[in-house]
């Protein structure tokens, strides 16, 4: 009973550590004091058994002490100073010198826009009098106070730049314009159904790609129907598309069940899918050629938490724990990766480069797993990062088939991060419709980044255009990759 006890206080007390840690440390993966304690760079050929074309140790950038100048591309104003008559006199010849550039800013101009229509008078041959118009040029929401500009303005703040709503609404009072962030919801709405065609254009295009990324994170909606307001809903995205399109597409379900993952891959003519290890995933690719593909980094993570949760004696007992050695292991793997990216390998040269050095590596790693994996308390973090490892171990080798496989889920992360700090700012959303123009601007917003656009212009286009689109040839046109040639 005494030894059930301690092991139990043992766990809890590294619970705690970890908890700890996370709360009040640095959230940041990386150890500066330890970068790898097993590893040395310049012996990466003997781990490898691959002598001859094993790749060179990175050397480290030296950095530069010259100051980057400002965009070449930003307009340029020109301030003189000139010399008084005094100092010119007697001058043979004056010049000026550029000595310094300052970068400028000017807040936001508020205008009102004001159309004036012109209509022509006619006299038919009975004496009646006819009127004609001159055409107005359609508004994406008709009969509405909002300019095209202000429209983009919103959007770009809310869900590029964080902004909720309540924020703005005290800004544009600011600059005169007393506009209610219902009434600002009201639009956003509204127009999300206007923009619905190119989202399902995006979807169709990123839905004939080779491979994709998916992930999902929580989002509360406080009328859905049927469900509490308290209760969590999902915003799922799916990453990825034709090299030359990419396409990062968000959308909301109030369930995170796999039928959502399902109808969300639809269609999906790809081979790989990336994900973590939650069962939506494999539900939704039963009976199909798809093959799912792991993420190093959540293996990597449990290990990373069971290094922070360590105890000041296991630090100090001089012993490297358990958890540190598979960590410089898996470090290994992802130093290949960063190599593979500097020489800037195609993608028939990364998978012979993994084949030649990851293999060799994953297979002592794979090696190193099952022979700790009874020698580790089962319940502590050290134990359940292991067995997660061992439990996703073919899924996390995938990756060596293909070249274009990424060793993690990274980007995926990296594209709903954005959708995750706007959420600590605005909290919540009202309605399901709120939730889906939520999905719908969040979408065109990163699918814009993924395609070098920038989201201000690109979001602007598409309203000041998206009126007049009937066809599908219209609506294809205001894809992210044909209107490159129409933004600065």
């Amino acid at each position: 009973m005494i030894s059930s006890q301690q092991a139990r206080i043992a766990v809890l007390e590294e619970q705690l550590r970890l908890s700890r840690v996370q709360r009040f440390g640095p959230s940041s993966e990386t150890n500066p004091l330890q970068p790898d304690l097993f590893i040395d760079p310049d012996s990466i050929d003997e781990m490898t058994d691959a002598p001859e074309e094993d790749p060179a140790p990175i050397k480290p950038k030296k950095r530069s002490n010259r100051k980057k100048g400002l965009n070449p591309a930003i307009p340029r104003e020109q301030h003189r100073t000139y010399l008084s008559d005094e100092q010119r006199e007697g001058a043979v010849s004056t010049f000026f010198e550029s000595v310094k550039e300052e970068l400028d800013i000017t807040p936001a101009r508020v205008r009102v826009i004001e159309y004036l229509q012109e209509k022509a008078v006619y006299l038919d041959d009975h004496g009646k009098r006819q009127i004609v118009a001159a055409e107005r040029v359609p508004h994406p929401l008709g009969k509405c106070i909002t300019s095209i500009g202000l429209l983009a303005y919103i959007i770009i703040a809310k869900f590029a730049d964080g902004l909720p709503l309540y924020r703005l609404e005290g800004i544009l009072r600011r600059h005169g314009g007393g506009i209610g962030r219902s009434t600002m919801a009201a639009w956003l709405i509204r127009l999300a159904v206007q923009l619905q065609p190119v989202i399902n254009l995006l979807h169709e295009t990123q839905l004939s790609a080779f491979y994709l990324q998916c992930d999902e994170t929580r989002l509360q909606v406080l009328r859905e129907p049927g469900m509490k307001p308290q209760g969590h809903k999902w915003m799922w995205l799916l990453r990825g598309g034709p090299p030359d399109k990419p396409v990062v597409l968000f959308r909301y379900d109030k369930s995170r069940n796999g039928e959502v993952a399902k109808s969300l891959l639809d269609g999906f003519e790809g081979r790989y899918l990336q994900c973590d290890g939650y069962s939506a995933y494999p539900y939704a690719v039963r009976g199909t050629q798809v093959k799912l593909l792991g993420c190093f980094d959540h293996a990597r993570r449990k290990f990373k938490e069971a290094e922070k949760a360590l105890s000041d004696k296991a630090k100090k007992s001089g012993k490297v724990p358990k958890c540190t050695e598979a960590l410089s292991m898996i470090n290994t793997l992802y130093r290949l990766e960063r190599q593979m990216k500097e020489q800037a390998l195609n993608d028939e040269q990364r998978k012979v480069f993994r084949q030649l050095h990851a293999v060799p590596q994953l297979d002592a790693l794979h090696e190193w797993l099952q022979d700790n994996v009874s020698t580790v308390p089962r319940k502590s973090l050290t134990g359940k990062a292991i067995r997660y490892t061992l439990n996703q171990w073919d899924k996390l080798i995938v990756y060596c088939e293909h070249g274009q496989l990424h060793i993690s889920n990274v980007l995926a992360e990296n594209a709903i991060r954005p959708y995750v700090i706007g959420r600590k700012a605005f909290l919540f959303c009202n309605t399901p419709g709120g939730a889906n123009a939520c999905a719908t601007f969040y979408t065109l917003v990163e699918s814009a980044k993924a395609n070098s656009l920038d989201p201000y212009g690109y979001v602007l286009h598409l309203c000041r255009h998206i009126a007049t689109a009937q066809t599908v040839e219209d609506i294809e046109a205001l894809l992210p990759w044909n209107v490159k040639a129409q933004l600065p």
